[in-house]
């Protein structure tokens, strides 16, 4: 291989990491979950149309121009990971999300200047996706690279799903706070703005953490050069990219499709009130963490390949199934909603628990950041697009349960179709992975 050993972290090394890892995400994850809990609000004051689906359809697609950019992010920034270290690019990246997320709360709307307003909206979430894709460069490569072997998968799902889960649950007490703070009218005057200026509040709490953390002992200790993102693309590595872009556009639209429409679900579906739709929000974010734990843990035991096998068996007819169940509930029905809103966060969020994990013994260091980061940020690009698709799909807000349904019972089936062309990789971390040419 070529690499020096890396010597074994102290325990305050890997607790640091570990934590960095999942706060950075999570943080980041907040700023760009932000729209979501927003988008019924801004969407009018942005991309205001004749139709309230048409208007949420495109202000879900300002969320995907986001997404879309993340590849891009992941190649950029994880090149620079790979050259300059998984610390330094946290530090660069987290800020950067941060002040572009704030700088959208002080954007004029369409009643103020016209097409120019979603015209610099839309710049705006371009350059925080490409900083967002550039996060998972370092987040998703620090801490398992650093934690000894028993641990691996459950970093991976601590930095994964717990990443997931205070971005969720950071958002929705955030948006139950601003909920109250501005009442009715005035959150479409001044409460969106105050959810977006949090974001720049959330990325330099976190800096706080990241000075205490040190750099990955495998990427300090290699002595191999960087590999260039094009890399991904030769025959050493196309199948492995192939079948875990799959696995990997599954997972992310389970999640999607799942917890991050459960805003707008529970607000057009249900028509649950800002207040107790907050706080639904909040119980559910909570369940992440403990699922994504569970089989990230599970994953180390059993293998990475049978536990997206099971969990993908499980939710083909789950989630379908949970989502038709919770369309019967108005706004009365608030603890059955609770009930089917758990379960639905438990199965979807155990999808991807794995994947950080996977994707790094797929691949060598001296191109681990960057084929993590590509990888995962394309996947949950096109996953977080369905989305978009699903409003499109909608003709009215009464078809919005079935169209999410099928959607939903498709990318599990390409979910699964991954998992099972798909090799195992737990335990590869240390060694050069063994690819297989197309």
């Amino acid at each position: 291989m070529g690499d020096t050993a890396a010597p074994a972290p102290s325990r305050r090394q890997m607790i640091a990491a570990g934590l960095s890892s999942v706060v950075g995400f999570g943080f980041d994850l907040f700023d760009l979950f932000v729209l979501l809990y927003v988008a019924s609000t801004v969407g009018p004051l942005f991309f205001p149309t004749s139709s309230p689906t048409l208007t949420l359809a495109a202000t879900f697609a300002s969320f995907g121009v986001s997404l879309v950019m993340r590849p891009l992010g992941g190649a950029v920034f994880g090149r620079y990971a790979d050259r300059r270290g998984r610390r330094h690019t946290l530090i660069v990246t987290v800020v950067g999300v941060g002040v572009a997320t704030a700088l959208m709360g002080l954007l004029p709307t369409y009643e103020s200047i016209g097409v120019l307003a979603p015209a610099v909206f839309i710049v705006l979430r371009l350059v925080q996706g490409l900083l967002v894709g550039g996060v998972v460069a370092s987040t998703h490569t620090l801490g398992t690279e650093t934690v000894a072997q028993r641990w691996r998968g459950l970093v991976s799902g601590l930095v994964g799903g717990g990443g997931a889960a205070i971005g969720s649950v950071v958002a929705s007490l955030t948006f139950l706070a601003v909920s109250a703070a501005f009442p009715g009218e005035a959150f479409a005057a001044w409460g969106w703005r105050v959810m977006f200026f949090s974001g720049l509040v959330a990325s330099l709490l976190s800096l706080l953490l990241f000075r205490a953390t040190e750099e990955s002992p495998l990427w300090r200790t290699s002595d191999t050069p960087p590999a260039r993102a094009r890399e991904l693309l030769g025959r050493e590595h196309r199948r492995t990219l192939l079948t875990s872009l799959a696995l990997v556009i599954g997972a992310g639209a389970q999640y999607y499709l799942t917890t991050g429409y459960l805003p707008t679900f529970l607000g057009n579906v249900n028509e649950v009130p800002p207040g107790p739709r907050g706080e639904l929000l909040v119980w559910t974010s909570l369940a992440i963490l403990p699922a994504a734990l569970l089989a990230g843990h599970l994953s180390e035991r059993f293998g990475r390949r049978p536990v997206f096998l099971v969990v993908g068996a499980l939710n083909v007819v789950a989630l379908p199934v949970l989502v038709l169940a919770m369309a019967g509930f108005g706004p009365d029905g608030i603890g059955p909603l609770l009930g089917y809103g758990l379960l639905l966060t438990v199965c979807a969020n155990a999808s991807y628990a794995a994947v950080p994990i996977f994707l790094n013994e797929a691949f060598p260091t001296r191109l681990r950041a960057t084929a993590t980061a590509v990888v995962w940020n394309g996947g949950f690009a096109i996953g977080g697009l369905m989305t978009t698709f699903v409003s499109l799909a909608s003709p009215t807000v009464a078809d919005i349960p079935g169209r999410l349904a099928i959607f939903l019972a498709a990318c599990v089936v390409l979910f699964l179709a991954g998992a099972a062309l798909s090799r195992e990789t737990r335990g590869a971390l240390e060694r050069e992975p063994v690819v297989t040419a197309a």
